[in-house]
This record gives C-alpha cells, sequence and structure tokens, in this order.
C-alpha cells in the first residue's frame, strides 16, 4: 500500500465542504473532460444500480439520469457534508424514486448487502483521502459490486507533460504544507490501489485541461473464481 501522506481529517474535510458548497461546481473548467471520459467508457447504459461516493452537489449524478441511465435504473448517491447533501438533494428532485441522497458519518462501510450495485462511482475524492481509507473504500466497493460490476474513478494525477508537471509540483508543495487551500486533494496514482488479483482496468487514461490532470480508470470486479488469475492489461486508453 502507498505511503501515507498528510491529508485533512474527516472533520476538516466535512467541514471545508460545507463552506465550499455550490463554489465546488466553479471546478468543471478542468472536471469536465475527465467526466465526459469517464461516462463514455463505463457504459452506464447498462446499469441498473449505481453507487455513488461522495456526490457533492449532485452533478454527475443529474448528468447520469438525465441522459445515460435507463429510467429503470436506480441510484445511490452519498456524501459527509450537509451543505452537499442538502444541494444534492435540491437539485435531484426532479428524478423522484429513482435517486436516494445520503448523509453518511465518514464510515467508509455501507448498509448495502453485498453485490447490490454494477456501478461504483467516484470523482474527484479519493484524492482527498488517505491511502488507508482509499484501500478501505476500494474493497468496500469490492464488495458492493457484483461480479463484473465497473468501479468508475476520476481523481488528480501526477502530470505527464512540463506544465501539468510544473502545475502537480506545485499543488503537491502546497498540499504538504497547507492542504485546506487546494481542498485536501493532491496528485495520486490510483492504480497502485488496484491489485490485479481483485480488479480488471478496463480503461485508464490521463486527461489534462489547463495545465490540471486528471486519471480516468474503469475497473471490472473480477468473479472469485478469477481473482487469482493474476496481471490484466487495460483494453483501452493511456496514460
Amino acid at each position: 500500500m502507498p505511503q501515507e501522506e498528510r491529508v485533512l481529517t474527516h472533520g476538516q474535510a466535512r467541514a471545508f465542504y460545507d463552506w465550499m458548497g455550490a463554489k465546488q461546481d466553479w471546478q468543471a473548467f478542468y472536471e469536465e473532460r475527465a467526466a465526459q471520459d469517464l461516462v463514455a467508457q463505463a457504459v452506464f447504459e447498462n446499469a441498473q444500480a449505481v453507487f455513488e461516493f461522495g456526490c457533492g452537489t449532485g452533478a454527475f449524478a443529474e448528468r447520469l439520469l438525465a441522459s445515460h441511465l435507463e429510467p429503470w435504473a436506480r441510484y445511490v448517491a452519498v456524501d459527509s457534508s450537509t451543505t452537499m447533501i442538502r444541494l444534492a438533494r435540491a437539485r435531484l428532485a426532479r428524478f423522484g424514486s429513482r435517486v436516494t441522497v445520503e448523509q453518511t458519518d465518514g464510515s467508509l462501510q455501507f448498509k448495502a448487502a453485498s453485490g447490490s450495485y454494477d456501478r461504483f462511482v467516484s470523482t474527484y475524492v479519493a484524492d482527498l483521502l488517505s491511502a488507508s481509507d482509499i484501500t478501505a473504500l476500494l474493497s468496500e466497493a469490492h464488495r458492493l459490486l457484483m461480479p463484473e460490476g465497473r468501479l468508475c474513478l476520476v481523481s488528480l494525477t501526477h502530470g505527464t507533460c512540463w506544465l501539468s508537471r510544473l502545475v502537480t509540483g506545485l499543488w503537491t508543495h502546497i498540499h504538504a504544507r497547507w492542504p485546506t487551500l487546494v481542498g485536501g486533494c493532491r496528485p495520486l496514482d490510483l492504480r497502485k490501489f488496484l491489485p490485479a488479483s481483485r480488479w480488471e482496468l478496463v480503461y485508464v487514461n490521463a486527461v489534462t485541461a489547463f495545465g490540471i490532470p486528471s486519471e480516468v480508470i474503469v475497473a471490472e470486479r473480477l468473479p472469485k473464481a478469477r481473482e487469482a488469475r493474476g496481471k490484466r492489461k487495460p483494453r483501452g486508453g493511456h496514460v
């Protein structure tokens, strides 16, 4: 498991995003391209049950429910921020019983039965968690997903060109000293948290907008019979 870094506590993160509220949507200037890439690769049109961890204002959920999910697909969105839950519920109210928005207490374990979902989504949330919390979250995602269900992730990642390396180098420097100034987020390599014994990487890509690189990952939960078969290569994308 990657080495632990200094990160915001759950309480500090909740307080920051309670304060940030609807301003989170301003980050779309660099998040939008990665979100589009994720939607294009995750085949949400075939999904029947989606779980989103860290739904924020509900913008990504709204996008899927309005344009990509079938009318009978159910959607559960969770967040620890009281402000984000209020905004998400207001934004998603028009979808009625199709969607449930729930506030968590910061726990990375959820009440749903194992194998309840065929998509587990989290965008720009893992990058504010500690390494041990990321491991715990992805273990819970593995439990919640049915065999061959898809894990759909986006996070900040490390730069791949001179400009993005400069940006992420500065970002990492600020995070190490004043993590609140960058919302607690920092560049990650999420693939390191996805052992080949449990996940098959379907798609991995680095998308850069305005010098800020994001990692897009789609991975399938391996059936138990295949969980010990070794490493597999992504079927698409590039880094």
